[in-house]
């Protein structure tokens, strides 16, 4: 296997496995309704209608991610609804370790940073778009 095909495989894998990931986020929100995040939002003072951006971050982001189709912006939304996700909920625990000694916020940290970096390489060869 070529560099490129490496790279092109490497970018499959980080798109479907931080797409499935943050899609059962999504299909939990589906399920069970954005009203706790329309909570979170009203007390911080922003209108309790961006909880449906949730859905946008959790569902259409990722589904975009795991078929490759303009996956850079999906890997933005996923960013932007990481970004909220930890101001709103988590950021009491941005300094705080676990029990096992690794940071609160691994997940959101993982989930933000492996987007970030999908949204700067891109989707690669095994994609819709192809790019």
């Amino acid at each position: 296997m070529n560099a490129n095909t490496q790279a092109d495989f490497g970018k499959l894998v980080l798109r479907i496995t931080l797409g499935v990931l943050v899609l059962l986020h999504g299909i939990a929100k589906l399920r069970g309704g954005v009203g706790p995040i329309g909570e979170m939002l009203t007390a911080h003072g922003l209108p309790a209608a961006l909880a449906y951006g949730a859905l946008v971050g959790e569902v259409l982001g990722p589904l975009m991610l795991i078929a490759g189709f303009y996956a850079r912006i999906g890997a933005l939304l996923v960013v932007v609804n990481m970004l909220f996700a930890i101001f709103l909920a988590h950021l009491g625990q941005l300094g705080m370790l676990n029990e096992q000694g690794g940071w609160q916020l691994e997940l959101q940290g993982m989930f933000l940073g492996t987007a970030v970096a999908l949204a700067l390489l891109g989707p690669g060869r095994y994609s819709v778009n192809g790019r």
